[in-house]
């Protein structure tokens, strides 16, 4: 099963964007995963292929129509994959999420643009919405690219050793510890001497210590998930 995703766009042309360089791409070209854009403008049966109309109930902007949106979507076969909508309004995208998208057979995602998507879409399709964060974009192709790239580097031999995804961010609800490389001094700045010890036990407590304290002061949301995690184990 290869993983697919299928994008929605009036853009088609900003794809692949960053999915098309660096291991994300080796991946792509070596049948590891598949990207698929669907040009929505072309199911337009309007004069001049418009897209969208003025907001019922007056306002400014333009929002998507839901005939020619639908239409896009209805030629498509989902085939077990999620059909997602990048919204700021959405469900905060998590790595829980790109998770269990990711062991799937791929991702279908919308990308809005005006004012946003006709509502009655959303729910007749039953789409999923999900935002990539607080802040409000010209459309969705960006958060789209967010979520898909998520997902794609968590497939089995994107990024060689699937170890180096088990100690990241968000995995265990802690953001993840610091990292240093050579060399030694840099600007007066040395790496911590316990990194330099050799001894993997205190690396280990010293890199927990790290990520818990990183995760209390930056993320208290996370940090006290972790806590009520940990309690429910003990």
């Amino acid at each position: 099963m290869t993983f697919t995703a299928t994008v929605l766009t009036l853009y088609p042309e900003a794809f692949p964007g960053p999915l098309g360089v660096s291991l994300l791409d080796t991946a792509r070209r070596n049948g590891l995963w598949a990207l698929e854009t669907v040009d929505i403008r072309s199911f337009s049966r309007h004069k001049h292929a418009s897209v969208d109309d003025t907001p019922a109930g007056g306002g400014p902007g333009m929002v998507l129509r839901p005939d020619v949106t639908a239409a896009a979507i209805d030629s498509l076969t989902l085939a077990g994959r999620p059909l997602i909508h990048m919204t700021p309004r959405g469900a905060p995208l998590s790595q829980a999420m790109v998770r269990d998208w990711a062991a799937g057979p791929g991702v279908v995602v919308f990308c809005g643009r005006f004012e946003g998507l006709d509502q009655r879409v959303v729910e007749a399709r039953a789409m999923t919405e999900v935002s990539v964060g607080d802040a409000v974009l010209a459309g969705g192709e960006a958060p789209a690219m967010v979520l898909i790239e998520a997902c794609v580097r968590l497939i089995p031999g994107v990024l060689g050793k699937i170890e180096s995804t088990h100690e990241e961010s968000f995995e265990g609800d802690l953001l993840e510890y610091p990292q240093y490389t050579r060399p030694r001094v840099w600007e007066e700045r040395q790496i911590p001497e316990v990194l330099l010890s050799g001894d993997h036990g205190r690396i280990a407590r010293w890199r927990k210590e790290m990520a818990e304290e990183i995760t209390r002061v930056r993320r208290p949301d996370l940090w006290e998930r972790y806590q009520r995690r940990k309690g429910e184990k003990s």
